[in-house]
């Protein structure tokens, strides 16, 4: 065998180096900080958690939030203002990315035909988007976790009956219900002939009732998951142990069960608030979901595609946006998969192989000496 054979490591050998790195990595560390060290150390998943923060920090200080006022100037996106430099963005680039200097102005964002601030209505519309994907997030996981949790563990008849309403849920088309949702809501108070101060407060949070009618259509898919979870759960060492001692049904699954299906949820609901973005965005842009006096990217883009070949920027941002967020929580659903996985390891680099390699080496050593 030459030196360069001898020098190679060998499969077993890496393998030995890794799990060794593991082992340390890991050792005197409980389950959640083993998960959030791993979470910690994904990119992707930091990147889109550090860039949708810088996102929602960034609309939510603009145009405010509740009663605390934003610093951006026009705070109504709908008010009409005086037209600037044909409405075009006033925002330009700096020098060094070959622009002709860096500069804010009035309307960074352009306006529209009519003089809206664009730049008001894509930070209103973002809110929006995070507003409804937080509200349809939090409703889901509500009902779809109920659910499925009490199908999963009770099992028999409830469990039948429970997952018959799951199916029937899951046939329906999404994108059709919601519209006829969207629709119904919005002219709910007055085809019922409602009091107008009702009606104004229906239109006024309209992101709210939509996200939670949302949040009721699509909670099968988080239901059958968690079911999974704990009919597998259900028959654990550690329950029988629980229902030995005396443990109630509701201990056992809120205590014992619940914690150790929460990788499954937590995955699942960042998924479902990256397809309630878009699916807000197509119902807005179809006309059946947000509408004024409320602003939406998808209305957004709804109303501009006209000009899009004249004024592309007011076509550009709301698009750019919905991207981004999307993108954002698709990274971070990523890195909490690879994170709750046990299946999935990091690949140590080069030099922590070498290391790992020089330690077992001096163990072997010191063994021989001993």
């Amino acid at each position: 065998m030459t030196a360069a054979q001898n020098s190679s490591p060998r499969p077993d050998d890496l393998s030995r180096g890794d799990n060794a790195i593991e082992a340390k990595e890991v050792e005197g560390l409980s389950q959640g900080q083993i998960v959030l060290r791993r979470f910690l150390r994904h990119k992707g998943a930091m990147s889109g958690l550090a860039v949708l923060l810088f996102v929602a920090g960034f609309a939510c200080s603009a145009m405010g939030i509740g009663p605390i006022p934003g610093w951006w100037r026009f705070q109504d996106p709908n008010a009409t203002h005086p037209m600037q430099n044909n409405g075009q963005p006033t925002l330009t680039l700096p020098e060094w990315l070959g622009g002709p200097g860096f500069t804010w102005g009035d309307h960074p964002f352009g306006q529209d035909n009519i003089g809206c601030d664009n730049f008001a209505q894509v930070m209103a519309g973002v809110k929006t988007s995070l507003l409804v994907m937080v509200v349809l997030g939090c409703t889901a996981l509500i009902v779809g976790v109920t659910i499925g949790a009490l199908a999963g563990y009770f099992r028999g008849w409830l469990d039948l009956c429970l997952m018959r309403v799951t199916d029937l849920f899951i046939v329906l088309p999404v994108i059709v219900v919601g519209s006829v949702l969207g629709k119904l809501l919005s002219q709910m108070g007055t085809k019922f002939d409602w009091p107008q101060d009702v009606v104004t407060a229906i239109k006024y949070n309209m992101p709210l009732i939509l996200g939670i009618a949302l949040g009721l259509i699509l909670w099968p898919p988080m239901a059958r998951l968690v079911r999974g979870e704990f009919l597998t759960l259900r028959e654990r060492e550690f329950v029988d142990s629980a229902r030995v001692a005396g443990a109630s049904h509701l201990r056992i699954i809120a205590k014992h069960i619940l914690p150790n299906a929460v990788g499954v949820i937590i995955v699942n609901i960042t998924l479902l608030m990256s397809e309630a973005v878009v699916l807000e965005t197509a119902l807005s842009f179809l006309g059946f979901g947000i509408s004024y006096p409320n602003v939406s990217l998808g209305n957004l883009i709804s109303t501009n595609q006209g000009a899009f070949a004249t004024r592309p920027w007011l076509f550009w941002w709301p698009g750019l946006f919905i991207i981004l967020i999307a993108l954002c929580v698709n990274f971070i659903g990523d890195g909490l998969r690879d994170a709750f996985d046990p299946r999935t390891k990091r690949i140590p680099s080069v030099r922590e192989m070498k290391k790992a390699k020089k330690a077992e080496i001096a163990a072997i050593s010191q063994g021989e000496v001993a």
